[in-house]
């Protein structure tokens, strides 16, 4: 695999920055990080394998979409070249669409693969995840969002220093203007760092049910995860748990799918788990499609037992 000379990663959140950097490490010589923060955020990218930062004021009144230009001069004065890689994220799709924009080159959302030999190539999910399509970049610079666990973190060396930049604010031509920040009152949870997942659908028959589900959760040290009726339609989940192709990819060790019937907009979301358990009452459920292993069984039956076997 051919190494690009230099990869951009910028970020919107610490949490998913790891990542990233992890994954730039492995495809480029040189990784920048271009980031609004201060120098605590410089360090944490230092320590995770950047090489060096550009660091951009912190303005209360702009939103992260808005830091198009500044980061677009940056690109353009490195020489406009190689990969830039951001987290698959509302805030990031909307940068990369401008950034795209402004440095006149193609940008591919949710990419889940990444090829560097004569070219930058990559994978993404197509027809809402019925199918996988691969892109080639033309241009000498590719932007891309990159969907959750593509990439694994790898353990923080606080030895690792780099050089820091204090870049220049761009303000944009037509900036968005922020009147209101409101505190998320939902369940901050990342599906994509838990090692189990027991993700539920509408086979489950009242909000109230949940508990038994969350016991089992508890007996096997995993998150409780759902489908996307039962996050928007039903709204018995926080909206963060919702697994499928407009929500949480996953990469766990273990899935279980209980009460779901495998529709592929929410199994694409579980696709790449090393193990699937499926429970479902119905043996020709589509579910069972994606099963390692399955239990065709009433979940309000099987579930106590299973609970009762894992806590002996």
């Amino acid at each position: 695999m051919s190494r690009l000379p230099c990869i951009f990663v910028i970020g919107d959140s610490a949490t998913k920055l790891p990542e990233l950097l992890a994954g730039a490490a492995g495809l480029g010589d040189k990784v920048c990080a271009l980031l609004p923060g201060e120098q605590s955020d410089a360090d944490l990218a230092f320590s995770h394998g950047a090489h060096s930062v550009y660091l951009f004021p912190v303005k209360k009144d702009v939103i992260f979409e808005d830091y198009a230009d500044s980061m677009a001069k940056v690109i353009s004065a490195a020489g406009g070249a190689g990969l830039v890689m951001l987290p698959s994220s509302k805030s990031s799709r909307c940068l990369a669409a401008k950034l795209a924009a402004k440095l006149k080159t193609a940008c591919v959302n949710d990419v889940e693969s990444i090829a560097t030999e004569g070219g930058v190539s990559v994978r993404h999910m197509v027809y809402g995840g019925m199918a996988f399509g691969t892109e080639k970049f033309k241009a000498s610079l590719a932007i891309i969002t990159v969907g959750n666990g593509v990439f694994e973190a790898a353990a923080p060396d606080a030895s690792q220093k780099g050089s820091v930049v204090t870049a220049e604010f761009v303000p944009p031509a037509k900036p968005l203007r922020l009147l209101e920040v409101r505190p998320n009152e939902s369940i901050s949870v990342d599906l994509s760092k838990a090692k189990r997942v027991v993700s539920i659908g509408r086979g489950l028959k009242a909000r109230e049910d949940l508990s038994i589900i969350e016991q089992l959760a508890t007996a096997v040290g995993a998150e409780v995860g759902c489908t996307r009726p039962v996050a928007e339609a039903e709204h018995w989940m926080e909206r963060e748990r919702y697994i499928g192709v407009s929500g949480v990819m996953l990469k766990n060790d273990v899935f279980v799918a209980i009460g779901l019937s495998g529709q592929i907009q929410h199994m694409v979301g579980a696709s790449a788990c090393k193990t699937i358990v499926v429970i479902n009452k119905d043996k020709n459920a589509p579910v069972f499609k994606f099963a390692d292993y399955g239990i065709v069984g009433d979940l309000y039956k099987v579930v106590p037992k299973m609970i009762e076997a894992f806590k002996a």
